[in-house]
C-alpha cells in the first residue's frame, strides 16, 4: 500500500516538473511540492468518503487549491463576499457574491462565480443576533449556523415552534433565515477517565472511574459530590443514583461521552484499570484527583467508619495517601486494580494526611454497573 502511494505521489511531482518549462535563464529554485497527506489520513478517507486511493490524493490537491483561492477572494471581494463552498466531488470552488460585476474575477482565479442577496457579514450578524438571544429560548433549540450554499442562517430545533421562537426572539431578518425540525441533539464528546474533573454548577469533582450500565455510559464517584437529578458539566451528565451519608457513592449517566479504561496518572499518563479485586492491608495504592493529581500511599485498613460533620461513612478502606478538596470523587487504584473512589481525610498534600475510599465494587453492585476495563 505504502509503495504505491509513493508511485502515486511521485508522480504528481513528476509531472509538476514536466509541467514547469527550465531554462538558463531562471535563477530561482523550482516550487517545492507540497508533502504528501500521511498514509492513516488517505486510509480513513478512503473509508469514510468511499474513495480510492487516487481520488483521494486528487481530492486533496483541489482542497489545496481552493482553499488559497477562497482565501485571494476574500480579501479581493471585501464586503461582498458570500461565502465559499466545494461541489460535491471537490472539483470546483464555488464563490458567492453580492456584486454582480466581481464574476469576472471569480472567474479568473478558477471558480465559479454565485450571486447572492447577503454577504457573509450580513449573515454573520444573523448569527450574533441569535448567539445573544434569551437563554430561555435558546434552551428550546439544538443548533444553529451560517449556510453559504443556501446564504441564510438555518435554524434547527426538536421543533419547528420551537425554531421559530428562537428567530422571533432574535429579532432578525425573517427572510434570511430558514427553519427545520432536527433529531440532533448535541453532547460533548468527552473521553470519560478517572481523575480528571468534573463540575456541579460551580463545585468541583473528580471521576472514580469509567463505568456503564446497559448501553449507558458514565461514571462512578463520591456520594457527596451530587444528589439524583443533579447536573454535571465536562463530562455532560446526571447524577442517578447517590448514597451520603451511610455510604459515600454514587454514579453518574453521561449519554454521548466515551468511557475508558484509564485512570490519569503521574505526569498525565493513563493507567489501564483491568480489574476490581480488592488489595490486601500493607498493600501500596495510589490516588488520581483534580487538585493533587497523582498521588500515593499504603492501605492502613479496610471496613473504617468515619463520622463527617454531615453524618457517619462506614465501609471505607483508610490509606497513608493524601488528598485535598476536589480530589472527592477520584480514583484509588492498586496496580492495574480499581480500589475505590476518594471520600474524605485529614491533613493535605503539604504537610501530608490520610484519606479514605468507598470500595468501588460496592457501588458496581448497589446500582448493577460494569466497570470499563482494558
Amino acid at each position: 500500500m505504502l509503495s504505491k502511494r509513493c508511485a502515486l505521489v511521485g508522480g504528481a511531482i513528476l509531472a509538476v516538473c514536466l509541467a514547469t518549462p527550465l531554462s538558463p535563464a531562471a535563477a530561482e529554485p523550482a516550487p517545492q511540492a507540497a508533502p504528501p497527506a500521511p498514509p492513516s489520513m488517505i486510509d480513513a478517507l478512503e473509508r469514510d468518503l468511499g474513495l480510492t486511493e487516487a481520488q483521494v490524493v486528487t481530492r486533496l490537491a483541489n482542497e489545496e487549491r481552493a482553499a488559497a483561492t477562497e482565501s485571494s477572494l476574500t480579501t479581493a471581494l471585501g464586503g461582498s463576499f458570500g461565502g465559499a463552498w466545494l461541489n460535491d466531488d471537490a472539483s470546483k470552488l464555488m464563490v458567492a457574491t453580492t456584486d454582480a460585476a466581481a464574476t469576472k474575477a471569480i472567474e479568473a482565479q478558477g471558480a465559479q462565480p454565485v450571486v447572492v442577496p447577503r454577504s457573509l457579514d450580513q449573515l454573520n450578524g444573523v448569527m450574533r443576533a441569535l448567539d445573544q438571544a434569551p437563554r430561555k429560548v435558546t434552551a428550546g433549540a439544538a443548533l444553529w449556523f451560517v449556510d453559504v450554499k443556501t446564504n441564510t442562517v438555518s435554524v434547527q430545533a426538536p421543533t419547528v415552534e420551537a425554531a421559530e421562537a428562537l428567530v422571533a426572539a432574535a429579532g432578525v431578518d425573517r427572510s434570511a433565515v430558514t427553519v427545520a425540525a432536527t433529531a440532533e441533539r448535541p453532547t460533548p464528546f468527552i473521553n470519560i477517565i478517572g481523575g480528571t474533573a468534573y463540575y456541579i454548577g460551580s463545585s468541583r469533582c473528580s471521576v472514580g472511574f469509567s463505568v456503564t450500565r446497559g448501553s449507558t455510559p458514565g461514571f462512578v464517584t463520591a456520594g457527596h459530590c451530587g444528589r439524583v437529578g443533579a447536573r454535571t458539566t465536562n463530562p455532560t451528565g446526571t447524577f442517578q443514583g447517590s448514597s451520603f451519608p451511610g455510604n459515600d457513592y454514587a454514579w453518574v449517566a453521561a449519554p454521548g461521552n466515551t468511557p475508558t479504561p484509564y485512570v490519569r496518572g503521574s505526569g498525565g499518563a493513563n493507567v489501564t484499570v483491568r480489574g476490581s479485586t480488592q488489595a490486601s492491608v500493607g498493600a501500596s495504592i495510589c490516588r488520581s484527583g483534580s487538585t493533587t493529581g497523582w498521588r500515593c500511599g499504603t492501605i492502613q485498613q479496610h471496613n473504617a467508619t468515619v463520622r463527617y460533620a454531615q453524618g457517619t461513612v462506614t465501609g471505607l478502606t483508610r490509606t497513608s495517601a493524601c488528598a485535598q478538596p476536589g480530589d472527592s470523587g477520584g480514583s484509588f487504584i492498586s496496580g492495574s486494580q480499581a480500589q475505590g473512589m476518594t471520600s474524605g481525610g485529614s491533613g493535605n498534600c503539604s504537610t501530608g494526611g490520610t484519606t479514605y475510599h468507598q470500595p468501588v465494587n460496592e457501588a458496581l453492585s448497589a446500582y448493577g454497573l460494569t466497570l470499563t476495563t482494558g
